[in-house]
């Protein structure tokens, strides 16, 4: 598949999925502000996400607007991991799946060439994202595991709830994937 217009490009009333450009660090800022509890990063990180991982990040339209988003990287000391930093869908393209079939579509990407397992960082509270995630899991055939990474106390000074690391194995990636 092709790097930009991945699915269903074309059909009004359709998502399509392609790779982000700088033009859409603007979008997707805005995006995953109208998102909550996603925390929000500057736009100067989105712009980066726009472009420096674009390779494993995804960006969903649906008429011409934005309205899912992936970010992802594969961490330089472990470059077999695929870490899924944010996911966010538009309150109007839910209910269609779209999260699960955005990160599927990263997995048939070059850029993931090799990944065997995917990671994330999950609140206790985050209830879709545990959803989102186990089902994942269940349509890739993997396991998931979880433990804290970052705790409340430790780490976020009480500011913030726990973040627990989620890992989802085997998946196969890129060309892995056939």
């Amino acid at each position: 598949m092709s790097q930009t217009a991945e699915t269903h490009a074309g059909n009004a009333g359709a998502v399509s999925m392609r790779s982000p450009t700088a033009a859409d660090g603007e979008r997707v800022w805005e995006l995953v502000k109208a998102c909550p509890p996603l925390d929000e990063n500057s736009l100067y990180c989105n712009l980066l996400q726009c472009t420096h991982f674009a390779g494993t990040c995804i960006l969903a339209e649906l008429d011409g607007e934005a309205v899912g988003w992936v970010s992802a990287y594969r961490p330089p000391e472990q470059p077999e991991a695929l870490f899924i930093w944010q996911v966010a869908v538009h309150e109007k393209a839910r209910g269609r799946g779209l999260a699960p079939r955005m990160i599927e579509a990263l997995l048939e990407r070059d850029p993931v060439k090799g990944v065997t397992r995917i990671e994330t960082t999950i609140t206790p509270g985050n209830k879709s994202s545990w959803a989102l995630f186990a089902k994942l899991a269940d349509r890739l055939g993997a396991e998931m595991s979880s433990a804290v990474l970052f705790d409340r106390a430790k780490h976020f000074g009480g500011r913030h709830e726990s973040e627990h690391l989620v890992t989802i194995a085997p998946v196969r990636a890129g060309a892995n994937a056939a």
